[in-house]
């Protein structure tokens, strides 16, 4: 998706530019292109971005670390405050209130589509991966001596060091 010049948008029909898209993100790896459609709005001191989108990615259970699809659907709007920078290049630490905590763009410059469908889909990717069927502990292999006990393969060579130093 190529990046909006916001100037633009106010000599648009409307003030506003609609389109449809299907890509690949890059730094979002999906097995179908994101599809969806967006609506950028000018409305004088902010822009109006409404989108629909979605996408399957491919996550590991992380029960039974066993891969899974899921899909991803975004139907969401946001408001993108127009406003000049104000804050000096040169303060180290900004003290921000809470209400002050919204996406602010310079109404000279441009508005990023890709980036922001791609903040959304991982702001609703699940933190806990869990697929839909009955999960199972991983194959493990019998004859070791931290299996019997239940050990989980990946603490094996911690569990030999352990027997050394004993």
């Amino acid at each position: 998706m190529d990046a909006i010049y916001i100037p633009h948008l106010l000599k648009s029909q409307n003030r506003s530019i609609k389109f449809q898209f299907s890509e690949m993100l890059s730094g979002l790896e999906t097995l179908t292109p994101v599809r969806g459609e967006m609506a950028v709005i000018h409305q004088n001191t902010y822009l109006e971005v409404v989108a629909r989108a979605e996408a399957i990615v491919t996550l590991v259970c992380h029960r039974c670390l066993n891969q899974y699809n899921h899909r991803l659907v975004i139907d969401t709007s946001e408001i993108i405050w127009l406003a000049n920078s104000t804050g000096s290049e040169t303060e180290i630490e900004v003290e921000t209130p809470l209400e002050e905590l919204v996406e602010i763009l310079s109404p000279e410059g441009y508005f990023e589509p890709g980036d922001w469908v791609y903040q959304n889909l991982c702001l609703i990717m699940p933190l806990q991966q869990l697929c839909d069927g009955p999960c199972e502990i991983p194959n493990q292999n019998p004859g070791t001596e931290g299996r019997e006990k239940g050990i989980d393969s990946r603490w094996a060579a911690l569990a030999d060091l352990k027997q050394q130093l004993q």
